[in-house]
Protein backbone atom coordinates (compact mmCIF):
# COMPACT_ATOMS: atom_id res chain seq x y z
CA UNK A 1 0.00 0.00 0.00
CA UNK A 2 1.59 3.41 -0.69
CA UNK A 3 1.77 6.00 1.32
CA UNK A 4 -1.39 8.62 0.06
CA UNK A 5 -3.69 5.37 0.03
CA UNK A 6 -2.35 4.52 3.92
CA UNK A 7 -3.28 8.27 4.61
CA UNK A 8 -6.88 8.49 3.02
CA UNK A 9 -7.87 4.74 4.85
CA UNK A 10 -6.47 6.76 8.21
CA UNK A 11 -8.89 9.75 7.89
CA UNK A 12 -11.77 7.40 6.46
CA UNK A 13 -11.07 5.45 9.96
CA UNK A 14 -11.03 8.25 12.21
CA UNK A 15 -14.00 10.26 10.82
CA UNK A 16 -16.00 6.65 10.72
CA UNK A 17 -16.62 6.37 7.58
CA UNK A 18 -14.59 2.78 7.80
CA UNK A 19 -14.84 0.35 10.88
CA UNK A 20 -11.74 -0.84 12.29
CA UNK A 21 -12.53 -4.68 10.50
CA UNK A 22 -12.62 -3.01 7.45
CA UNK A 23 -9.23 -0.88 7.68
CA UNK A 24 -7.75 -4.47 8.80
CA UNK A 25 -9.47 -6.24 5.87
CA UNK A 26 -8.18 -3.64 3.74
CA UNK A 27 -4.37 -3.13 5.33
CA UNK A 28 -4.72 -7.66 4.94
CA UNK A 29 -5.22 -7.53 0.90
CA UNK A 30 -2.93 -4.31 0.09
CA UNK A 31 0.76 -6.74 0.43
CA UNK A 32 -0.04 -7.49 -3.60
CA UNK A 33 -0.41 -4.85 -6.27
CA UNK A 34 -2.44 -5.92 -8.68
CA UNK A 35 -1.16 -4.17 -11.89
CA UNK A 36 -2.77 -6.57 -14.45
CA UNK A 37 0.01 -7.46 -16.39
CA UNK A 38 2.01 -8.22 -12.74
CA UNK A 39 0.99 -9.05 -9.33
CA UNK A 40 3.62 -7.35 -7.61
CA UNK A 41 4.66 -8.70 -3.85
CA UNK A 42 4.71 -5.80 -1.30
CA UNK A 43 5.52 -7.82 1.68
CA UNK A 44 8.26 -9.96 0.17
CA UNK A 45 10.90 -8.53 1.86
CA UNK A 46 8.79 -8.92 5.38
CA UNK A 47 8.51 -12.51 4.58
CA UNK A 48 12.10 -13.32 3.29
CA UNK A 49 14.67 -10.56 3.46
CA UNK A 50 14.40 -8.87 0.70
CA UNK A 51 12.17 -7.13 -1.85
CA UNK A 52 10.29 -8.67 -5.09
CA UNK A 53 13.09 -9.20 -8.27
CA UNK A 54 12.18 -7.84 -11.50
CA UNK A 55 13.01 -10.32 -14.10
CA UNK A 56 12.87 -7.90 -17.18
CA UNK A 57 13.60 -10.82 -20.48
CA UNK A 58 10.29 -10.35 -22.13
CA UNK A 59 8.67 -7.76 -20.31
CA UNK A 60 7.23 -4.25 -22.12
CA UNK A 61 9.54 -1.09 -20.54
CA UNK A 62 6.05 0.35 -19.57
CA UNK A 63 5.78 -2.82 -17.56
CA UNK A 64 9.01 -2.80 -16.11
CA UNK A 65 8.39 1.19 -15.01
CA UNK A 66 4.99 0.21 -13.48
CA UNK A 67 6.36 -2.56 -11.31
CA UNK A 68 9.15 -0.41 -10.29
CA UNK A 69 7.00 2.28 -8.68
CA UNK A 70 4.70 0.08 -7.03
CA UNK A 71 8.11 -1.05 -5.12
CA UNK A 72 9.45 2.59 -4.53
CA UNK A 73 6.21 3.64 -3.25
CA UNK A 74 6.18 0.72 -0.82
CA UNK A 75 9.48 2.37 0.38
CA UNK A 76 11.28 -0.76 -1.35
CA UNK A 77 14.58 -0.77 -3.27
CA UNK A 78 14.25 -2.03 -7.29
CA UNK A 79 16.96 -4.84 -8.35
CA UNK A 80 16.38 -6.20 -11.80
CA UNK A 81 17.98 -9.49 -13.70
CA UNK A 82 17.69 -10.03 -17.37
CA UNK A 83 18.18 -7.14 -18.93
CA UNK A 84 18.04 -6.66 -22.94
CA UNK A 85 19.72 -4.30 -24.66
CA UNK A 86 16.79 -1.71 -25.27
CA UNK A 87 15.47 -1.82 -21.86
CA UNK A 88 18.75 -0.75 -20.87
CA UNK A 89 18.66 2.20 -22.82
CA UNK A 90 15.38 3.65 -21.42
CA UNK A 91 15.93 2.77 -17.97
CA UNK A 92 18.89 5.44 -17.95
CA UNK A 93 16.60 7.58 -19.00
CA UNK A 94 14.25 7.52 -17.05
CA UNK A 95 16.24 6.56 -13.67
CA UNK A 96 19.25 8.73 -12.39
CA UNK A 97 20.99 6.97 -10.01
CA UNK A 98 20.54 3.98 -11.36
CA UNK A 99 22.95 1.11 -11.29
CA UNK A 100 23.50 -0.86 -14.33
CA UNK A 101 25.97 -4.02 -15.14
CA UNK A 102 25.23 -4.19 -18.85
CA UNK A 103 27.32 -7.59 -18.36
CA UNK A 104 25.32 -9.13 -15.79
CA UNK A 105 22.20 -7.77 -17.56
CA UNK A 106 20.71 -6.14 -14.01
CA UNK A 107 19.74 -3.06 -12.48
CA UNK A 108 19.95 -1.50 -9.04
CA UNK A 109 17.57 1.31 -7.68
CA UNK A 110 17.81 2.46 -3.94
CA UNK A 111 14.82 3.29 -2.00
CA UNK A 112 14.30 4.05 1.44
CA UNK A 113 14.67 0.32 2.63
CA UNK A 114 17.79 -0.07 4.39
CA UNK A 115 19.30 -3.26 3.46
CA UNK A 116 21.64 -4.45 6.23
CA UNK A 117 25.67 -5.48 5.57
CA UNK A 118 26.43 -9.11 5.86
CA UNK A 119 29.36 -10.36 7.21
CA UNK A 120 31.31 -12.81 5.30
CA UNK A 121 32.52 -13.64 2.18
CA UNK A 122 30.83 -15.20 -1.10
CA UNK A 123 33.79 -16.12 -3.48
CA UNK A 124 32.26 -16.28 -7.41
CA UNK A 125 34.96 -18.54 -9.43
CA UNK A 126 34.35 -19.35 -13.28
CA UNK A 127 35.71 -21.70 -15.46
CA UNK A 128 36.22 -19.75 -18.17
CA UNK A 129 36.12 -15.91 -19.27
CA UNK A 130 32.55 -17.05 -21.27
CA UNK A 131 31.07 -17.92 -18.16
CA UNK A 132 31.64 -14.15 -16.96
CA UNK A 133 28.10 -12.90 -17.70
CA UNK A 134 26.76 -15.48 -15.12
CA UNK A 135 29.15 -15.17 -12.91
CA UNK A 136 28.46 -11.36 -12.62
CA UNK A 137 24.78 -11.85 -12.02
CA UNK A 138 25.53 -13.83 -9.03
CA UNK A 139 28.38 -11.49 -7.88
CA UNK A 140 25.67 -7.89 -8.49
CA UNK A 141 23.24 -10.23 -6.84
CA UNK A 142 24.96 -11.02 -3.56
CA UNK A 143 26.21 -7.39 -3.62
CA UNK A 144 22.82 -5.50 -3.31
CA UNK A 145 22.03 -8.15 -0.88
CA UNK A 146 23.98 -6.80 1.29
CA UNK A 147 26.99 -9.41 1.28
CA UNK A 148 30.44 -9.34 0.22
CA UNK A 149 31.73 -11.06 -3.43
CA UNK A 150 35.02 -11.26 -4.45
CA UNK A 151 35.50 -12.92 -8.31
CA UNK A 152 37.90 -14.79 -10.07
CA UNK A 153 37.43 -15.66 -13.76
CA UNK A 154 38.98 -18.15 -15.69
CA UNK A 155 40.78 -20.93 -13.72
CA UNK A 156 38.98 -23.72 -15.32
CA UNK A 157 40.84 -27.83 -15.63
CA UNK A 158 42.18 -27.17 -18.81
CA UNK A 159 45.19 -25.19 -16.43
CA UNK A 160 44.42 -26.21 -13.01
CA UNK A 161 47.97 -24.01 -11.65
CA UNK A 162 45.54 -21.21 -12.41
CA UNK A 163 43.28 -22.06 -9.76
CA UNK A 164 45.82 -23.36 -7.35
CA UNK A 165 47.75 -20.01 -7.34
CA UNK A 166 44.64 -18.56 -5.46
CA UNK A 167 43.08 -21.18 -3.98
CA UNK A 168 44.32 -19.39 -0.08
CA UNK A 169 42.15 -16.55 -1.57
CA UNK A 170 39.28 -18.85 -1.85
CA UNK A 171 39.16 -21.15 1.19
CA UNK A 172 38.72 -18.09 3.40
CA UNK A 173 35.59 -17.58 2.22
CA UNK A 174 32.43 -18.74 3.80
CA UNK A 175 30.25 -20.11 0.70
CA UNK A 176 31.74 -20.53 -3.01
CA UNK A 177 30.25 -20.03 -6.41
CA UNK A 178 31.76 -21.82 -9.38
CA UNK A 179 30.40 -21.09 -12.67
CA UNK A 180 31.02 -23.45 -15.64
CA UNK A 181 30.26 -24.53 -18.84
CA UNK A 182 31.38 -27.11 -20.71
CA UNK A 183 32.68 -30.26 -19.03
CA UNK A 184 31.52 -28.76 -15.93
CA UNK A 185 33.94 -29.99 -13.88
CA UNK A 186 35.30 -27.27 -11.85
CA UNK A 187 33.07 -27.12 -9.20
CA UNK A 188 34.24 -31.05 -7.98
CA UNK A 189 37.45 -29.71 -7.95
CA UNK A 190 36.93 -27.10 -5.82
CA UNK A 191 34.51 -28.92 -3.81
CA UNK A 192 37.84 -31.19 -3.09
CA UNK A 193 39.98 -28.34 -1.95
CA UNK A 194 37.57 -26.15 0.46
CA UNK A 195 36.00 -26.74 3.66
CA UNK A 196 32.37 -24.94 3.05
CA UNK A 197 29.21 -25.22 0.70
CA UNK A 198 30.40 -25.07 -3.30
CA UNK A 199 27.21 -23.66 -5.14
CA UNK A 200 27.65 -25.26 -8.88
CA UNK A 201 26.55 -22.98 -11.92
CA UNK A 202 25.93 -25.19 -15.34
CA UNK A 203 26.70 -22.21 -18.06
CA UNK A 204 24.88 -22.90 -21.64
CA UNK A 205 29.05 -22.25 -23.25
CA UNK A 206 30.25 -25.44 -24.48
CA UNK A 207 30.40 -26.85 -28.22
CA UNK A 208 27.02 -29.19 -29.22
CA UNK A 209 27.55 -32.24 -27.07
CA UNK A 210 27.60 -29.70 -24.01
CA UNK A 211 23.70 -29.27 -25.35
CA UNK A 212 23.74 -26.16 -23.91
CA UNK A 213 24.82 -26.46 -20.91
CA UNK A 214 22.79 -29.96 -20.03
CA UNK A 215 26.07 -31.83 -20.15
CA UNK A 216 27.74 -29.47 -17.51
CA UNK A 217 24.21 -29.93 -15.60
CA UNK A 218 24.50 -33.34 -14.88
CA UNK A 219 28.17 -33.61 -14.29
CA UNK A 220 27.83 -31.14 -11.77
CA UNK A 221 24.47 -33.36 -10.31
CA UNK A 222 26.93 -36.30 -9.93
CA UNK A 223 30.13 -34.71 -8.53
CA UNK A 224 31.82 -36.53 -6.73
CA UNK A 225 32.57 -34.08 -3.89
CA UNK A 226 30.17 -34.12 -1.36
CA UNK A 227 30.20 -30.16 -0.85
CA UNK A 228 28.65 -29.39 -3.78
CA UNK A 229 25.26 -27.92 -4.84
CA UNK A 230 23.68 -27.25 -8.03
CA UNK A 231 21.32 -24.46 -9.56
CA UNK A 232 19.49 -24.70 -12.83
CA UNK A 233 21.47 -23.39 -16.05
CA UNK A 234 22.84 -20.14 -16.35
CA UNK A 235 21.07 -19.31 -12.65
CA UNK A 236 23.29 -16.84 -11.29
CA UNK A 237 21.03 -15.03 -9.44
CA UNK A 238 19.28 -18.15 -8.20
CA UNK A 239 23.46 -19.19 -6.84
CA UNK A 240 23.86 -15.45 -5.91
CA UNK A 241 20.67 -15.19 -3.63
CA UNK A 242 20.92 -18.54 -1.56
CA UNK A 243 24.39 -17.67 -0.99
CA UNK A 244 23.24 -14.22 1.01
CA UNK A 245 20.40 -16.95 2.49
CA UNK A 246 23.23 -18.91 3.86
CA UNK A 247 25.23 -16.37 5.29
CA UNK A 248 22.14 -14.72 7.01
CA UNK A 249 21.36 -18.27 8.81
CA UNK A 250 25.48 -18.52 9.82
CA UNK A 251 24.82 -15.09 11.63
CA UNK A 252 21.84 -16.39 12.96
CA UNK A 253 23.76 -18.99 14.33
CA UNK A 254 26.26 -17.23 16.36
Amino acid sequence: MNQANLTLLLKQLKDGSKTIEEVQNIISQSSVAELGYAGVDLDRAKRCGFPEVIYCQGKSIEWIHGIIKELHQAGQSCFGTRLEPEQISELKKVYSPIEIDPLARTFWLSGTQVIPKIPGTVFVVTAGSTDLPVAREAYETIRVLGAQPELLVDVGVAGLHRLLKHIDRIRKANIVIVVAGMDGALPSVVGGLVDVPVIAVPTSVGYGAAFQGVAPLLTMLNACSANVLVVNIDAGFKAGYTAVLMLRQLQKGN
